[in-house]
C-alpha cells in the first residue's frame, strides 16, 4: 500500500460524484455510508445524472487549486461494500473535487440552528449537510441530497461546479 502525499489525508468515508459535484459521506462504521452511496447512484442513473463512485470506506483527500480532491484508496478503487453481499465492483471515476460534505449521524434536533452548515476539511470550507437515522430510513435522503447540491451551487463560491483543476 502507497502512503498518502504530504498535505493529505486518509479518512473513514465514502465519496462519489453526481454530475460535477463530489460528494463525501462520513459517518461511523455502520451508519450507511455505503447504503446511502448506492442509493444516490440507483437516483442518478434513473434520472440520467452522471454519477459514478470515487472510493468507498477509505477515501484520500488533498488540496488542489484552492479545492479539496478526493480520491479512492488504490487497495479498494473501484469496489463498494454492500453489507452481507461482500465487495462488488462498480462504475468508479478516478477523483473528483468535494462540493458538499454530508454527516450521517444518529440523531438531529427537531429544530437545528445554522450553526453547521458548514464544515472545514485540510483548510477548505465546505457546506455541511446533517443526515439522521430516520431521514435515512424514511426513503427521503437522496433528494435531500440533491436539493443541498442545488442550494450549494447557488450559495456557496469555494470551487464549486467548475471541473476538477489539472494537476500541476
Amino acid at each position: 500500500m502507497s502512503a498518502p502525499a504530504p498535505g493529505s489525508r486518509t479518512i473513514h468515508a465514502t465519496c462519489l460524484s453526481l454530475g460535477e459535484a463530489g460528494v463525501l459521506i462520513r459517518g461511523e462504521a455502520g451508519a450507511g455510508k455505503s447504503t446511502l452511496a448506492l442509493l444516490l447512484l440507483d437516483r442518478a442513473a434513473r434520472d440520467g445524472t452522471k454519477a459514478a463512485l470515487v472510493g468507498d470506506d477509505r477515501v484520500r483527500l488533498r488540496v488542489r487549486n484552492g479545492c479539496l480532491i478526493a480520491q479512492p484508496h488504490p487497495a479498494i478503487a473501484g469496489l463498494i461494500e454492500i453489507r452481507g453481499l461482500g465487495l462488488h465492483r462498480t462504475a468508479a471515476r478516478d477523483s473528483c473535487a468535494v462540493r458538499l460534505v454530508i454527516d450521517l449521524v444518529e440523531a438531529m434536533p427537531r429544530y437545528p440552528d445554522a450553526s453547521g452548515a458548514l464544515c472545514e476539511i485540510l483548510g477548505i470550507s465546505l457546506p455541511r449537510l446533517a443526515l439522521d437515522r430516520n431521514l435515512r430510513l424514511s426513503g427521503l435522503a437522496p433528494r435531500i441530497v440533491q436539493d443541498a447540491i442545488a442550494v450549494a451551487s447557488q450559495s456557496h463560491s469555494t470551487c464549486l461546479f467548475r471541473r476538477e483543476p489539472e494537476a500541476p
